[in-house]
């Protein structure tokens, strides 16, 4: 592990633009495999103990009789260590790593679903080309059997995920699932290696006279800055845009600046986006950064932004919300985020990547703070009504009616059926990135 001086004061430069909220540096090489006797459990105990008492944002206030030679893992050793609020630090496989954030892909059939508290799974999203992609499934469509056994069945037996089959490319399974309107489907998927596009979709819609655009930013990773140009591409002209992050758990806070800006444009250009701070121990790398294109190619110039979020919007989507207000009108509709006004540089250790909370971020009016989460300017639920971008989606109903009368709806919008609203409201969603990467298949 680099020593914790070497690896906050060269790391400003090259990782904490790329870096920041759960998100990582934007290393492509091939990683060099480490030296065995480094890597040693007692080495490794103790290089991640004296990174955490150097580099942990919340150092001095991590327990003192913690001895790092008790723990059989560095995983053990990360959970006796952070504060009890912390719910954000993790560590990966290198390879896990490799594969998510460098590579943007993951073993599976390219789906995501959610499980409702009377045993149902729908589907929140599906990645463009992917095996679920091509036989048909959707935003919205309900998982009914896995190999012919009741989805029900297999969840109250606990067999569920066993039903759907390893995590190894050319495991064929049969899925049946309907949609809204009760139509059946079934085929045999079988699981590829899985690109992860993050724009999951980007259209033009009509509010009165006022043409919106829209798009689904799913995460930050290498790969985001070229899904933000399809996006923003498509989207030249608009007179209001409406940023989608309901699933979003974060990533690259680069890219997050790169979104901001594309739709701020002019408004922004060279303002402050975000400030980074460090602990005490590495004050001196505290980091100012400005709003910047990056990889960015087109941008719309507005002077307000819709934003669509949920408990499960989290880290470097609020980044966006955050570092924007201060700058151009930003309409928050849906539910509160999740809370992270942190992040992390990821380390290499050995054969993992450790992503402990190091920074805090704010904005260019000294806000931040909000580990409660950010508040919506107008309360929507995050109903499966149909794909992306359906009219009736509580959500972009809400958000027309704040272009239309500049006001919420006197009350929330509401579904159709309340009962079948209840069944699909998703759970408590995951804070971490590695648990919501476990909704995918």
């Amino acid at each position: 592990m680099n020593t914790p001086t070497k690896l906050i004061l060269s790391s400003i430069i090259s990782s904490i633009l790329l870096a920041g909220c759960g998100g990582s540096d934007s290393d492509t090489s091939v990683p060099v495999p480490p030296v065995a006797d480094q890597c040693s459990l007692s080495n490794e105990l103790n290089g991640f103990y004296n990174y955490m008492q150097a580099n942990y944002l919340w150092n001095d206030d991590m327990p003192t009789n913690v001895n790092p030679q008790n723990y059989n893992s560095v995983y053990a050793l990360l959970d006796a260590l952070v504060i009890p609020e912390d719910r954000y630090s993790f560590i990966l496989t290198e390879q896990e790593y490799q594969d998510r954030f460098v590579s943007a892909e993951y073993v599976g059939f390219g789906f995501a679903s959610r499980i409702t508290p009377d045993n149902r799974v729908f589907v929140n999203y599906v990645y463009a080309n992917s095996p679920a992609a091509t036989a048909g499934m959707k935003r919205s469509d309900e998982l009914t059997h896995i190999g012919g056994e009741s989805v029900q069945t297999l969840l109250a037996e606990n067999r569920y995920e066993q039903a759907l089959g390893e995590a190894e490319a050319g495991v064929s399974v049969e899925l049946t699932w309907q949609d809204l309107e009760g139509a059946s489907a079934s085929a045999v998927l079988t699981k590829v290696t899985v690109e992860t596009n993050t724009v999951l979709a980007a259209s033009r819609l009509t509010v009165e006279e006022k043409e919106v655009g829209y798009f689904v930013l799913n995460s930050f990773i290498n790969r985001t800055g070229e899904d933000l140009n399809f996006a923003y591409n498509q989207l030249q002209g608009v007179d209001e845009l409406i940023i989608d992050v309901r699933y979003n758990g974060g990533g690259l806070t680069r890219y997050a600046n790169q979104a901001a800006t594309q739709a701020a444009g002019d408004h922004v250009i060279g303002e402050v986006f975000a400030k980074y701070l460090f602990n005490a121990n590495n004050a001196s790398a505290n980091f100012v950064e400005k709003f910047q294109l990056y990889d960015g190619i087109r941008q719309l110039d507005l002077d307000r932004v819709y934003v669509l979020t949920t408990a499960a919007s989290c880290s470097s989507s609020e980044l966006i919300i955050n570092a924007l207000e201060p700058h151009i009108e930003v309409v928050v509709i849906g539910q509160p985020t999740c809370g992270k006004p942190v992040g992390q540089i990821p380390d290499r250790l050995c054969d993992k990547r450790t992503f402990v909370v190091n920074f805090e971020t704010v904005n260019a009016n000294n806000e931040g703070r909000y580990f409660d989460g950010l508040t919506p300017n107008c309360y929507a639920d995050d109903v499966l009504v149909g794909d992306w971008g359906a009219a009736n989606d509580p959500m972009l109903l809400t958000a027309a009616h704040h272009m239309s009368h500049a006001s919420c709806p006197a009350t929330m919008v509401e579904f159709d059926s309340v009962s079948t609203r209840s069944q699909q409201m998703a759970p408590a969603p995951a804070l971490k990135l590695p648990d919501l990467w476990r909704q995918e298949h």
